[in-house]
């Protein structure tokens, strides 16, 4: 994978935790839009995309890792 070439499907991923984050954080946060991000979070394409964009140092570091 080419990580500043992500595939569209990458990207509909990337723009949908941006989207549950926006709805987790409003006013009316739902529990399934916490529940959407921890599964997306967790999908093998979007954790290979984060760690070659950190290992590339093209990202904030976490103040706390898990």
């Amino acid at each position: 994978m080419d990580e500043l070439k992500p595939s569209a499907l990458l990207l509909i991923k990337l723009g949908s935790i941006i989207v549950h984050y926006q709805e987790f954080t409003s006013p009316d946060g739902h529990y399934l839009d916490k529940a959407a991000l921890e599964r997306l979070e967790q999908d093998e394409e979007v954790m290979q995309w984060l760690k070659q964009m950190d290992d590339k140092a093209f990202l904030p570091k976490k103040r706390k890792t898990n």
